[in-house]
């Protein structure tokens, strides 16, 4: 783990400063993160290099993991799919079940703690204890709440009106029927991690060399976990399209969350739609797997995110701050990150990602100034010192509510 001094040839001394200077006034307060894994996914990621961090500026900061088993876990990925628009259903037994397992974890976690940090809806019922412990809580959501489906978001609601504070992702994702205040915080990426950090040639050249990827000719790149709403098949879809022209590489990589129960069977659909084609290369990355995933990015020459639905989109920060032309959906937060035509392209469909992914590999000039323009935004906004500084800023109104206002 870098020392929080190592950014300073990143983004300045004064930054640095600013983040020494909003910690001390933390040092008297504890802050207890929980979500639903440890492993895999943007959340686990990002509190693997935030937690350390804010414990070397001094404060307090700590991190759990809700338990839960196999069909807790059908049940939250059913909730999450269905929070983006997807139409599922889920049972009064599973909302039961849900509420259950997060009251057994509330009995048997260790909830002291100044501050309460819950990430997504999966323990989100925590809060029912908050009557019986002394603390402030914050309700992070980082997924898209654009177009949830009615049962789900009303059973949620009940749950995030008992919090004293909810933040979102995007400003799309605020709602005005949530009666708490809200705060928008965009997610970050680590420049200094091992996904994300600069990477000698002879590096990359042995990942290439390991998944057999030829680097004489163009890569075209999505890294996701493999779930249906990155769009795995229709990325396959616009490469088949683009093929046609322009003797290219598809490499579709990634791995899966403990908490995301799907991933193997749209991994298995995804290597039936490539058929025997040798230029699709299909890689389901372990946890541990970043300096392969900084690699891939690093050779690649334009990088995709064909996602259908999307809290944020931490693969496109990723590719942007490696200087990558990025074509992306314009869904959740990715507008955020990419201003269409400047520091990448936005797109809506198999036809329009075709177009653009044709265009920006047969005009690479262009696709130069695109990434560009994209790695400067990337820095400017998205990297975790940034996050750091307004997560402070928030521990800190959370300890001043008075002081939080209404969107």
């Amino acid at each position: 783990m870098p020392d929080i001094k190592d950014y300073v040839p990143i983004i300045g001394k004064e930054k640095i400063d600013d983040l020494c200077f909003l910690a001390e006034k933390l040092t008297d307060m504890s802050i207890l993160n929980i979500n639903s894994t440890a492993v895999g996914g943007g959340v686990a990621e990002i509190l693997s290099r935030m937690v350390p961090l804010l414990r070397q500026l001094g404060v307090n900061a700590k991190w759990d993991v809700i338990k839960g088993d196999e069909k807790f876990f059908n049940i939250t990925k059913k909730m999450h799919n269905a929070l983006h628009g997807v139409d599922v259903t889920i049972t009064k037994d599973d909302f039961e079940y849900f509420i259950e397992v997060n009251r057994n974890n509330a009995e048997e976690m260790d909830l002291s703690s100044d501050i309460f940090f819950v990430h997504d809806p999966q323990p989100i019922a925590l809060i029912d204890k908050k009557k019986k412990v002394k603390g402030k809580w914050a309700w992070r959501c980082h997924i898209d709440f654009t177009n949830p489906r009615r049962e789900v978001i009303e059973f949620l609601k009940s749950y995030i009106r008992k919090y004293d504070s909810t933040i979102f992702s995007a400003p799309a994702f605020a709602r005005k029927d949530i009666k708490v205040p809200q705060v928008l915080i965009s997610p970050s990426i680590d420049p200094l991690s091992d996904k994300n950090k600069e990477l000698p040639e002879e590096t990359i050249d042995k990942v290439l060399e390991k998944f057999k990827i030829d680097r004489d000719r163009p890569i075209v790149t999505q890294i996701s976990r493999f779930d249906y709403l990155k769009d795995p098949l229709g990325v396959i879809k616009v490469y088949k399209k683009v093929k046609k022209y322009i003797d290219c590489q598809l490499v579709l990589a990634g791995g899966g969350a403990t908490d995301d129960p799907e991933g193997m069977q749209v991994l298995n659909e995804v290597r039936d739609a490539a058929s025997n084609d040798k230029d699709i290369h299909i890689i389901f990355l372990p946890p541990g797997s970043d300096i392969e995933i900084n690699a891939i990015q690093r050779a690649s020459t334009v990088i995709l995110q064909k996602s259908l639905k999307e809290g944020f989109g931490l693969t496109v920060a990723e590719a942007l701050w490696k200087s990558k032309p990025v074509i992306a959906s314009a869904v959740g937060g990715i507008p955020l990150q990419i201003t269409h035509k400047y520091s990448g392209i936005l797109t809506y469909s198999i036809d329009g990602t075709f177009h653009f992914l044709k265009e920006l590999l047969n005009e690479p000039e262009y696709a130069k100034r695109l990434a560009k323009n994209g790695h400067e935004h990337a820095k400017n906004n998205f990297l975790i010192t940034r996050h750091l500084r307004e997560y402070l800023l928030l521990f800190l109104s959370l300890s001043h509510k008075e002081d939080i206002v209404y969107l």
